[in-house]
């Protein structure tokens, strides 16, 4: 039986340490980094990975669907407490913020409907909760009504690859998303 704990707790560890790997070079170097590169340097064999996750999808999913639900709560919590323009805004922030720390994710959200389907694959809908803010957001009259997701989805991308500093182009791309921009 002590065996079996010992096994299991060493499973678990070494899961644990291939996702702290993995997250930290997909962070600093992208998705591009080999499968054997992550478990060389967890210290850990391919064959460990590939029994906690089977392909490379499941790694990225479960790194990056960890960081698409706190954004998503992030959503829930903005959406629940903020006036719409507010919560719009502040989460635009907060996911280019992310995007600019961690490259894996600005890869995502350059692809079209890549971030989408790992948020869907990991139960988090940031894209959804980022088209709802919008949305409110065009309602109350915060935001420009010209302007719609794919250009949103654009622009956080463009501003995610500017990484430091992060200031300037926010206030810039939030000037040129505000309603009161779109009737100078």
């Amino acid at each position: 039986m002590t065996d079996e704990r010992t096994a299991r707790a060493d499973a678990r560890r070494n899961r644990a340490r291939v996702l702290e790997v993995a997250a930290e070079v997909f962070a600093a170097e992208g998705f591009s980094v080999p499968v054997h590169e992550i478990a060389r340097r967890a210290g850990v064999g391919t064959g460990t990975v590939s029994r906690h996750f089977p392909t490379k999808e499941d790694l990225l999913t479960a790194i990056v669907g960890t960081r698409l639900a706190d954004l998503t709560a992030e959503a829930d919590e903005l959406a629940r407490r903020e006036d719409p323009g507010t919560a719009f805004f502040a989460l635009f922030t907060a996911f280019v913020r992310a995007g600019a720390a961690d490259c894996g994710l600005a890869e995502l959200a350059r692809a079209d409907r890549r971030l989408d389907e790992l948020g869907e694959r990991a139960g988090a809908d940031l894209c959804g909760r980022l088209q709802e803010l919008l949305a409110a957001a065009q309602e109350s009259g915060a935001v420009r009504p010209d302007i719609g997701y794919s250009d949103v989805r654009a622009l956080i991308s463009a501003c995610m690859a500017r990484k430091d500093p992060l200031e300037p182009i926010l206030a810039v791309v939030a000037d040129g998303l505000s309603a009161r921009s779109s009737t100078r």
